[in-house]
């Protein structure tokens, strides 16, 4: 548990400025969530979806809603573990401070990924309370989402830790948001269904982490279980345990010059 005190230190320093923080977090979603859903929804009406219940129409908003909140925790868990947690290590050199004190290098790097998880789930709980008073969907399973989006929290803040421990300046995470998350956000079923992609993309698609959590979450705005659960819980925690564990030895490397 020598984790804790890390993480306790920065939800400390968070607390400070805890309403601005969600306020940027949130507004962007909320942005996309106004101007596609009800903008673009009006144009488009209803999607077509297939679920183990069969062929099912959705209005638009709620269809973009259940992948924008993935989007969310993917955006919150990543610049949390790029821009924040760099930082911490590089700028402030708040690391090398907390390394005086006896915690190992291993602890801080997985206080920084929990911390990072844990704020994407403050972010996407403060977006979900909205969706709720604009009446988009209440299912009561939507309470199960919020350890599913923790899970893809987890998932992307260790994805982020990587890119961390190889960045020598904030200019270099410009890569990772443009060459990674942005396809990703429009392969993944965020914006349109998956069936509109060319066979070989779709097939890729399918093995996205982003993929895999809309595939866990849509279902549940629908007041429907998801197909498949073990399965995309289980690419999750491949992402997440491969991506630590590299983020771990690269780090390990970086402190050890």
């Amino acid at each position: 548990m020598r984790w804790w005190p890390v993480f306790q230190r920065n939800l400390l320093v968070w607390k400070k400025l805890a309403l601005p923080s969600l306020v940027g977090n949130i507004a962007e979603p909320l942005m996309w969530l106004v101007a596609f859903g009800y903008g673009m929804g009006a144009l488009v009406g209803q999607v077509n979806l297939t679920t183990p219940q069969g062929d099912t129409a959705v209005p638009y908003i709620l269809f973009l809603a259940s992948g924008s909140i993935c989007m969310s925790a993917m955006n919150a868990a990543s610049f949390e573990a790029l821009y924040s947690a760099f930082s911490r290590m590089h700028v402030q050199k708040t690391w090398d401070g907390i390394l005086n004190a006896p915690v190992r290098l291993d602890d801080v790097v997985l206080a920084e990924m929990l911390w990072a998880a844990f704020k994407a789930l403050f972010t996407v709980i403060a977006i979900l309370g909205v969706m709720l008073a604009l009446g988009i969907s209440h299912s009561p399973k939507l309470l199960l989402a919020l350890p599913v989006l923790l899970c893809a929290g987890i998932t992307f803040s260790c994805i982020a830790l990587v890119f961390n421990a190889l960045a020598q300046g904030y200019d270099f995470f410009t890569y990772y948001f443009t060459l990674f998350l942005t396809p990703m956000m429009f392969l993944s079923g965020v914006f349109f269904p998956r069936e509109q992609l060319p066979g070989v993309v779709r097939a890729i698609s399918e093995w996205l982490p982003l993929t895999n959590a809309v595939a866990l979450v849509r279902p549940l705005f629908l007041d429907q279980w998801p197909d498949r659960p073990l399965v995309h819980l289980a690419v999750l925690a491949v992402y997440a345990v491969a991506a630590f564990w590299v983020a771990l030895a690269l780090t390990r490397q970086r402190f050890a010059k």
